[in-house]
């Protein structure tokens, strides 16, 4: 920064950087960087306030490599500030950028919380309702725009391993808010279990489902997603109402 941040300035970075690792799981970096100036301040006016973040874990294990978030003109209760809150008096709209790396989705895919979700369904396979209960579920981004996955699946009633190979292409759908799998190609070419394939389609749908990220009184909704060799970028739009505070 070319110049330091006044008083007030970190005194609202730092409730706003405590108020948002309370809503994590784990954090390697935060920073929050508020700017406007005393005068503005005593008005309620924010000039704008940037959020960047790496290494956070949000709920249900799932880990953000990167997460920047922008957004301009904040109204503010100037009577918030000297109790080291941020309360905005209207909502504002800002936007974010999330990249989740191939390990962070692996890591999510085989965390308890996932292979829970899954156990817990009944899956009809052959025609017989079947428990399931993953093995070991590869995630991959290969590029290309596809993810891949490649599962071994136990079939708990009759102790069959079953293995689901598939790629396919992510799309956002139009409210913004939702993941869907299109195109699915499997690696053998030809559909091994359908039942299987279907339910790690859902799951990472569930997993890339935008209300994953969201904060105490912020949310985003996705404008694109781009698919990289190794890593996922969302661009988003931010809607925020509030900036969780100490």
């Amino acid at each position: 920064m070319s110049e330091s941040p006044g008083l007030g300035e970190q005194a609202l970075n730092k409730a706003a950087e405590i108020g948002l690792s309370s809503q994590l799981d784990a954090v390697e970096n935060l920073d929050v960087d508020i700017k406007t100036d005393p005068l503005k301040l005593v008005q309620g006016q924010v000039d704008s306030v940037t959020i960047e973040g790496k290494g956070l874990v949000m709920q249900k294990d799932l880990r953000m490599e990167e997460m920047q978030m922008q957004t301009n003109s904040v109204a503010i209760n100037p009577m918030s500030v000297a109790f080291g809150k941020i309360e905005l008096t209207k909502p504002t709209v800002g936007t974010a950028r999330v990249v989740l790396t191939e390990a962070d989705i692996n890591r999510a895919f085989n965390s308890e919380y996932v292979r829970s979700q899954l156990q817990n369904q009944k899956i009809q396979i052959d025609g017989q309702p079947m428990s399931i209960a993953p093995q070991n579920v590869e995630f991959r981004l290969p590029g290309e725009e596809k993810v891949a996955i490649n599962a071994n699946i136990l079939l708990v009633e009759i102790g069959e391993t079953r293995q689901v190979d598939f790629s396919a292409v992510p799309r956002v759908s139009p409210d913004g808010k939702t993941v869907s799998l299109e195109n699915v190609e499997y690696g053998q070419g030809e559909e091994i279990s359908p039942e299987l394939t279907k339910a790690l389609i859902d799951q990472t749908s569930e997993l890339l489902n935008l209300s994953n990220f969201d904060l105490d009184g912020m949310s985003l909704q996705v404008k694109s997603l781009e698919v990289e060799t190794g890593k996922l970028i969302l661009q988003s739009q931010a809607y925020v109402e509030q900036i969780p505070s100490a």
